[in-house]
């Protein structure tokens, strides 16, 4: 489903460049669930952001489904990151004076969803809050903004979930509720790439890929939690 050959990713110049990749190459088949570590400044937040088509690499290619995405237009790239992945960063990225029903229907505004009022109380349901549906972020826990960052990124029935520190502000009791909702998720098919430092997080995943400098350092398979 993913391929990645040989991907660089460079910043600046002269004496003041910085390889953020160096040539990382690797698969990712449909389904798998694959956690993305490393310590901080290891590149992995820069390849979240190219496997999610909100940068481009500087050299190598980026196939989906045997489709280049570096030839593709700015049309066809905005549909694929509407409609193709689901995002959840760290930081929530919510509109902090609109309600849960608001924040999650965003992505349908720009998408021709059919039965879009039906789909986005669906959502908000499988996240567990539909207790909360009116409430705005402030009148949450970190846990329950996080929940509804998930349903935002699944309304649009995304195949593949791209998780940038889902879980970097969140407590110990909302981290487990959190990953336990990404393995509910996976059972139902979604690809999902998870970007984290933590090995605790990590052992959710089936297969972890390491970096560090920019370069792959181990990719294996991985003994996994079992949700609930």
């Amino acid at each position: 489903m993913i391929e990645l050959k040989k991907v660089s990713k460079v910043y600046g110049e002269g004496k003041n460049v910085f390889h953020a990749l160096k040539n990382v190459s690797f698969k990712i088949q449909k389904g798998e669930f694959v956690a993305i570590m490393g310590p901080s400044g290891s590149g992995k937040s820069t390849l979240m952001n190219i496997l999610g088509a909100l940068n481009q690499p500087s050299s190598g290619t980026y196939l989906l489904n045997n489709e280049d995405v570096g030839k593709l237009s700015d049309s066809r790239l905005a549909d694929f990151r509407n409609t193709e992945v689901g995002f959840i960063f760290q930081q929530f990225n919510l509109l902090k004076k609109t309600s849960v029903y608001d924040n999650v229907s965003l992505p349908g505004l720009y998408g021709n969803l059919s039965n879009l009022k039906e789909k986005i109380l669906k959502v908000i349901k499988d996240v567990g809050l539909t207790d909360k549906v009116n409430n705005k972020p402030n009148e949450l826990s970190g846990g329950q903004i996080q929940r509804v960052a998930i349903a935002r990124a699944l309304l649009m029935d995304p195949s593949i979930i791209m998780a940038d520190e889902p879980t970097g502000n969140l407590d110990s009791k909302s981290t487990k509720e959190i990953l336990d909702i990404f393995l509910k998720i996976h059972t139902k098919g979604n690809t999902i790439i998870l970007i984290t430092h933590e090995p605790y997080i990590a052992k959710y995943a089936q297969r972890v890929i390491k970096l560090k400098d920019g370069e792959i350092t181990s990719d294996r398979k991985n003994k996994r939690r079992k949700t609930k």
